[in-house]
């Protein structure tokens, strides 16, 4: 059910310059699901009444990103003056005048937070009856993360930025988590006190926290065990290290539901990703997107597989694949590179050093090696010989193939579309077909072969390859004269 008393505030404006990248900070991926998409999904969770976003640097692809991942959440744009308490004083004008519950303060680059944790702290805000609660949590090196700074009784005192921060307060492992829940009468009424009187020049949220203490209202801070959970990503060191500790979980969830996953250190599966109990995820593997994996299925190693489905029993080795379908019980691979729009039946094979694009193979149909399929269909139990091409291209237009079932065409056939061939249709090795083939019939191009003598010792005398054609030529003029002496 929907809380009515609870606003959530995302703060996503800031610049990220430490990413040192195009790529606004809160949009850098894990598990396949942008920064911010993690804290939205986090939020959507909590069923607040209202949902806030606070944007500003690169507005407009943060804000179809916000439309996206979260509809109903509403886009408040921050001014030109600086700082987090900023972002949230604006963001407060967007409730309702009657509104009197509890406001939420997440940041758009703490990905790992999790629901329950956030409903714990929103419990004890409630329960305490404290004017504000923030998470606080413990780390080995809390080098530029606000300090928790408490008085003699253990009670919260105030936060200090680490730039503003004295030696002995930087010594404090103690950190604050940048998540808090506020009363909004009483944060309303701080932020409009607040100054940007510090080295950023900023408005800082943590400031209300020591303007609530000077009012003689209470602060809580709560400790959180799991530091990893509320760790923000300011660089891309700290992406790659939350990236793999997220993977790491994903990955053992699904071990845990019954997937084998042989090295879970080179395997990768993003979020929306699903994989059916007795699949089996063989080393340097990726699977990303929505890919698919049904019951039996084995994938990997070495193979990357983009929103693509795989078939229960089926086996992908050493593939690369993006928006595929690969039916039950096919095989693909190895090396195999397998493009939009590409669908393998059941039971179908694509072997080695085969590109496939926008075909549709049929059942029991198989493509073993060497050949590219483009803009094609192949027909159940067609089988396609050695270095097969559907030369779809005519440097305009693409065209289509059709290889009607059970065909069996020769190595090296070029198959020039758009063009037809029928149901058991056979193709000649060397053929370059370019008219329609009817069901039943061989097609062939055949060229006379030419011979001509002696052209190596005319054009490469002195060669080794002249040499041992002398060589041979004398030893069957030797073997000829020696038959005609008998």
């Amino acid at each position: 059910m929907t809380d009515s008393r609870l606003a959530i505030v995302v703060l996503a404006a800031g610049q990220g310059t430490r990413m040192k990248s195009a790529t606004p900070k809160v949009l850098h991926e894990l598990a396949g699901v942008p920064l911010l998409g993690h804290v939205l999904n986090t939020a959507l969770a909590l069923d607040a009444a209202h949902l806030l976003v606070v944007v500003r640097h690169e507005r407009d692809r943060v804000a179809a990103a916000v439309a996206e991942l979260a509809a109903s959440a509403r886009l408040i744009d921050q001014d030109e003056v600086p700082g987090t308490g900023r972002a949230v004083e604006q963001a407060l004008t967007a409730l309702p005048a009657d509104f009197d519950g509890d406001v939420l303060i997440l940041s758009g680059d703490v990905p790992l937070l999790d629901a329950d944790t956030l409903r714990a702290l929103v419990a004890a805000h409630r329960d305490g009856g404290d004017s504000g609660t923030l998470l606080s949590t413990v780390v080995p090196d809390p080098t530029g993360y606000g300090r928790i700074v408490r008085d003699a009784d253990g009670a919260l005192a105030r936060i200090v930025e680490h730039k503003d921060a004295s030696s002995v307060e930087r010594a404090i492992d103690e950190i604050n988590a940048g998540v808090y829940v506020f009363g909004v009468a009483a944060l309303r009424d701080k932020l409009a006190g607040l100054s940007t009187a510090n080295v950023q020049g900023e408005k800082y949220l943590t400031d209300v926290v020591a303007a609530l203490r000077a009012a003689g209202m209470d602060v809580n801070a709560v400790p959180t065990p799991d530091s990893w959970k509320v760790e923000g990503i300011n660089d891309r060191a700290q992406l790659s290290e939350a990236a793999a500790r997220l993977n790491a979980l994903i990955v053992r969830g699904w071990q845990l539901a019954g997937v084998t996953v042989q090295d879970p250190a080179t395997t990768w599966i993003d979020l929306a990703v699903r994989l059916e109990p007795d699949a089996t995820i063989l080393p340097n593997t990726q699977l990303k997107g929505a890919t698919v994996v049904a019951a039996g299925a084995e994938v990997g190693p070495d193979t990357t597989l983009v929103d693509t489905e795989v078939g229960a029993g089926a086996t992908v080795k050493r593939t690369d694949a993006t928006l595929a379908v690969i039916g039950a019980g096919a095989t693909v691979g190895p090396f195999s590179y397998l493009r939009p729009g590409t669908e393998l039946g059941a039971d179908g094979k694509i072997g080695a050093f085969v590109e496939v694009k926008n075909g549709k193979i049929g059942e029991r149909a198989k493509v073993p090696h060497l050949s590219y399929i483009g803009d094609a269909e192949i027909g159940a139990g067609a089988n396609i010989g050695a270095g097969g091409i559907t030369a779809n291209y005519d440097g305009v237009n693409k065209h289509r193939t059709e290889i009607g079932p059970e065909a069996k065409t020769g190595a090296h056939t070029v198959f020039v579309a758009p063009v037809r061939v029928g149901a058991g249709a056979y193709t000649a090795a060397g053929a370059t077909i370019r008219k329609d083939v009817p069901p039943g019939a061989l097609a062939m191009a055949v060229s006379p072969q030419r011979n001509l003598e002696r052209w190596v010792h005319a054009n490469r005398p002195g060669s080794t390859a002249d040499q041992a054609a002398r060589d041979a030529q004398g030893s069957a003029d030797a073997q000829h004269e020696e038959g005609q002496g008998r």
